[in-house]
């Protein structure tokens, strides 16, 4: 899985097994999923084919599964517990129920799940929502227009996604941690050009961290003059063992370590894939042969 912001735009793609409650939903295996900001103007009469616009656009195959929301997808907030990885963009207008927003929801496994786990963890990342809403004093559980995503990649592992499973223990936290800084985001009308990251850390304790290049106090990490645009991975976990290897995690799950790895802090490819954010990892590595 690797993600992207291209102008309104968040891509995830992947070789994904995914459900959706989205336009055009269901159960398919799909290569990409985005979320799109739509302006304040756009016909609300035909989603559909501003989903197929978008992908035009991008030059995607059919096989796809896309949402639309009116929160700029800039103020996304991105949440990955082990190899769980969760996308919320959350508008609460705080008015009538007919007209109180969107909170769409992404999630991605880099572990595989039966599809009836697929459709549960749509159950856990929605029961989540209506959670957190209640927590921030909030009078719904949701909006008209919400929708949910889940998806995976890689060989199946899990027959189940309930709240105390695995998988569901980690998409619960997600969601009820994100939620409410999604939301602060959007009324706070963040101008960041980037999504907040926020990482699971068990160091000392369980806890949330958010991850900010600015400011950082271990640079350079790795070498004078390196680019920190991509500290955090896009190609995460890429299992690319020329680049890292899989370690043993403090809870027992295995963890890919590729705190050697410098690919993406070198500037030229920094540069290219900031110009080409679509790029394979393969075509990073061959660029990086010809430097």
């Amino acid at each position: 899985m690797r993600y992207s912001l291209e102008n309104d735009t968040l891509f995830i793609r992947g070789p994904f097994r995914a459900a959706s409650t989205g336009i055009n939903g269901g159960i398919l295996k799909v290569c990409t999923l985005f979320n799109h900001t739509v302006p304040a103007d756009w016909d609300r009469t035909e989603p559909g084919k501003e989903l197929s616009m978008v992908a035009a656009g991008a030059g995607i195959a059919p096989d796809y599964f896309g949402l639309l929301t009116a929160v700029p997808v800039q103020q996304c907030c991105v949440l990955q517990c082990d190899f769980v990885t969760v996308f919320i963009t959350a508008g609460i207008r705080r008015e009538t129920p007919e007209s109180a927003g969107t909170i769409n929801i992404i999630v991605t496994s880099s572990q595989g799940m039966d599809d009836s786990a697929l459709l549960e963890t749509i159950m856990v990342a929605t029961e989540a929502k209506a959670e957190a809403l209640a927590t921030l004093g909030l009078p719904l559980t949701g909006t008209p227009t919400d929708a949910v995503i889940a998806a995976y990649e890689g060989e199946i592992r899990h027959r189940y996604a309930g709240r105390l499973t695995e998988i569901g223990r980690r998409v619960r936290a997600a969601v009820l941690y994100g939620i409410p800084h999604a939301i602060q985001r959007h009324d706070s009308e963040v101008q960041d050009h980037q999504p907040s990251f926020f990482v699971f850390s068990r160091i000392k304790g369980e806890h949330w961290v958010e991850w900010t290049p600015h400011n950082c106090p271990y640079y350079p990490c790795h070498f004078a003059g390196q680019r920190c645009e991509f500290c955090y991975c896009p190609f995460y976990p890429c299992g690319d063992e020329s680049l890292g290897q899989w370690s043993a995690g403090s809870n027992g799950n295995r963890v890919w370590n590729c705190a050697g790895c410098t690919l993406l802090h070198e500037p030229a490819i920094a540069d290219y894939l900031k110009k080409f954010p679509s790029a394979s990892l393969e075509e990073i590595k061959a660029k990086q042969k010809k430097e």
